[in-house]
């Protein structure tokens, strides 16, 4: 396969993959289950109903340029 074509491909990963995550979310609303979310240095569990219940307090995300890497401890 061309460098090109798997360039092109590669740059589709996002999309993509964002894709999938928002079907999942709405998939596992639309059956009856809950879903976890991270929001304003929280952790929600979101109902099919539209409720949420705190799940825990965390850390704050931490913002990251594209290809910079950090430590993880």
């Amino acid at each position: 396969m061309p460098e090109q074509d798997i360039d092109f491909l590669e740059n589709q990963i996002p999309a993509l993959s964002g894709a999938a995550v928002n079907m999942a979310y709405a998939n596992t609303l639309a059956s009856g289950g809950s879903v976890l979310e991270a929001k304003g240095g929280a952790i929600y569990e979101i109902f099919s109903n539209g409720n949420q219940r705190l799940v825990k307090q965390i850390e704050p995300p931490v913002p990251v340029q594209q290809g910079q890497k950090i430590l993880l401890s």
